[in-house]
């Protein structure tokens, strides 16, 4: 049977774009105050005038990369050893209320881009993109599986490829305003974006042993979107439609001896409406949002024995809402709610299957069942000012998700935070945070679905009760108009205190650093620094017990500076360095029978020197060259990861971890338009 692919237009992402939407872009700040009746005529700026004609700069970049390992493309934007070359531009274009800009980077590189906007303001514009992305998992995989026309065929040569992934996307957009042309304030928008996707990734199946393969990558996604927005005075409300639509271009995969032993992601597609408003009373806001959506997949299943399913009919309406309100009561105290309601209706089609007991039918039939998931969320905060320079915020969060057919029918949370701003002391500004969180709800496995089919004592951690608590501080310290120092520290400790076998524990902390420095006019040093810790600890089963904890430490160093007060000011100077470095150990305790032992799981380590330098001279006013050049160390061991032969009985694609020099030259010439 095939699984359900996640669709390009998942609940999060559609709650996003419907918070997202131009509707709650609404300002009413001074700044966007009526000022119609005004007489602005002895006001006008007399020395403030627009460019006409064409302006910004044009170039061609040229320059060779000697890289070990094709994974430099992800640091490089291209990775082949050899000669490369790209357009660059930022251009624009003004005359009587048209304007038209053409921006790119890198174009004709593995990873570049190019976008075009024109139009007349206040009236129309029309907007084209293109990009090109590349990324590489892993390089010189190894495989004796040729796959050809939906046939992964077993060979004695091996074939070596890379796990990369090439992805070209291109889009155009179109806004219109009616508002001279119907009086009203009117305007209305559309877009439509395509992503086409090809290469190779990772992939693995059983039959009859485990067998990792280079899976071919051939997909199309199309993403839709239009709407229009009325405004007035105080009030504003668009109706918009977002639409996406899968297509996979590969069929499922079969072996010699067996049909259909791996299934192609079926296609599928997810359309939503929605409808959203802000209105404005006195000193007060108010905003609300209705979305409904409806997600769908229907596609041929792969037949098996006992599958009395030929056509799988999926189907998943959702619906969201939203309500928001925000008062000023006084110079000082504003108060703020909000509510969130979001369902998701699983209308797939029901089957009923055979149950088996061991090798013998029981005669009995169960249903699949598809699962609902209904969540309410209630907000409230508060903001008073204490006196000049001190602000105090506080608030209250309510979440409660209703799950059908699941481990835990429903769960609750409730967290409180505060916040603390001062900026009364001179070059020093202060930020404090705290917040407090439980989770509980109904009994754990109270339904007769999952109960039977999991250890009792064992809790998922998204389901379990869980307290947690957050400390987080912020400073930021100019002492000198040339030097500032910005540093920020948090904390969070989450405890899942009811649970016996799962994640009991969980701890994540860290640290981040920022210092500028402007030393010269010509001259300005930079430097940060920054770690996380995420320690976490985890119970075994009752019948062997065992306890792991699981280190995760991350670290992030750079260094930079840039120069510009040589040969006149036509020669610029730059260096950057960044050290990146990742470690996850895993350590686990036990005992049996009394004999207490101690193993660790293999670790995993990677770390990354990356060094950038460049100048930059000035031919003319309108002329610039530019050379640049980066290096890139970069090393990973997985223990997850082993060579072809290493395992009786398991089919690997090789070795992927990466050790490699990869080294990069740019020649970048430029051209500025008057």
């Amino acid at each position: 049977m095939r699984l359900i692919k996640p669709f390009s237009l998942n609940l999060i992402t559609l709650a996003l774009l419907g918070a997202g939407s131009s509707v709650y872009a609404a300002d009413f700040g001074v700044q966007n105050a009526n000022i119609a009746a005004g007489k602005t005529a002895n006001y006008q700026c007399k020395r403030c005038v627009e460019t006409q004609g064409y302006t910004g700069s044009v170039g061609v970049s040229v320059g060779a990369v000697d890289a070990d390992d094709n994974h430099a493309i992800n640091q490089f934007g291209t990775g082949e050893d050899g000669a490369i070359a790209g357009v660059n531009a930022d251009l624009a274009y003004q005359q009587s209320g048209y304007k038209a800009k053409v921006q790119a980077h890198q174009l004709g590189m593995d990873n570049g881009f190019v976008t075009m906007e024109a139009g007349k303001s206040g009236h129309y514009k029309l907007d084209v993109d293109y990009q090109t992305i590349t990324t590489n998992q892993g390089s010189n995989a190894s495989t004796n599986l040729w796959q050809n026309n939906g046939m992964l065929t077993p060979s004695d040569q091996t074939r070596v490829l890379d796990l990369a992934l090439q992805r070209q996307r291109s889009g155009i957009g179109f806004e219109y305003d009616f508002s001279e042309v119907l009086g009203l304030g009117l305007s209305s928008y559309a877009r439509y974006d395509r992503e086409d996707k090809t290469g190779h990734r990772s992939a693995s199946l059983i039959s009859p042993s485990p067998t990792n393969f280079a899976e071919a990558v051939d997909e199309t996604t199309d993403k839709f979107s239009a709407g229009v927005v009325l405004d007035g005075a105080n009030w504003l409300s668009e109706l918009s439609y977002n639409g996406s639509r899968y297509d996979n271009n590969m069929s499922d995969l079969s072996l010699p001896y067996a049909y259909d032993v791996y299934s192609a992601t079926p296609d599928n597609q997810a359309h939503q409406v929605s409808l959203s408003g802000q209105y404005r009373l006195a000193s007060s806001v108010f905003s609300g949002r209705v979305v409904t959506g409806r997600m769908i997949q229907d596609q041929d299943l792969i037949q098996m024995s006992g599958n009395p399913i030929q056509n799988w009919d999926g189907q998943v309406d959702t619906l969201s809402s939203n309500l928001a309100a925000s008062t000023r009561v006084s110079s000082r105290l504003r108060l703020g709610a909000s509510y969130d309601y979001s369902k998701r209706d699983n209308r797939s089609s029901v089957f009923d299957f055979a149950q088996y007991e061991f090798n013998s039918m029981s005669g009995a039939f169960k249903q699949n069942v598809p699962m609902d998931i209904e969540r309410q969320t209630f907000k409230t905060n508060a903001s008073y000012r204490i006196a000049s320079g001190y602000r105090l915020q506080a608030g209250y969060d309510y979440k409660q998700v209703e799950r059908s057919y699941g481990e835990r029918e429903e769960t609750r949370d409730n967290e409180f935070w505060s916040k603390l701003n001062i900026r009364a002391i001179d070059k020093l500004t202060l930020d404090f945070g705290v917040s407090y969180g439980e989770r509980g709800g109904s009994d754990y496995q109270a339904n007769e679905l999952t109960s039977d089919e999991t250890e009792s004592l064992m809790r998922k951690y998204n389901l379990a009760d869980r307290k947690r608590t957050e400390v987080n501080a912020r400073a930021s310290y100019t002492p000198l108009e040339w030097l500032t120092f910005d540093v920020s520290t948090y904390y969070a400790n989450d405890d899942y205190d009811a649970t016996e076998i799962g994640l009991t524990q969980a701890k994540d902390y860290g640290y981040d650093m920022n210092v500028h420095i402007q030393v010269a006019e010509p001259l300005s040093v930079y430097a940060f620094a920054g770690q996380q810790w995420i320690d976490s600890d985890q119970n075994g089963d009752q019948a062997s017990v065992w306890h792991t904890e699981v280190n995760d430490e991350f670290i992030n160093l750079g260094l930079g500076a840039t120069y510009s007060g040589l040969m006149d000011g036509r020669l610029i100077l730059g260096s950057d360095y960044l050290f990146a470095n990742s470690s996850s150990n895993t350590g686990v305790n036990g005992y049996n029978t009394g004999n207490s032992n101690t193993n660790a799981y293999g670790s995993y380590y990677s770390y990354n020197h990356s060094v950038s330098l460049y100048g930059q001279y000035l031919i003319s006013e309108q002329m610039a060259v530019k050379l640049a050049y980066q290096f890139e160390r970069y090393f990973d061991t997985d223990s997850a990861a082993v060579t072809p032969d290493s395992i009786p009985g398991l089919v690997t694609l090789g070795d992927l971890n990466h050790n490699y020099n990869a080294h990069q030259l740019m020649l970048t010439f430029s051209y500025k338009l008057k």
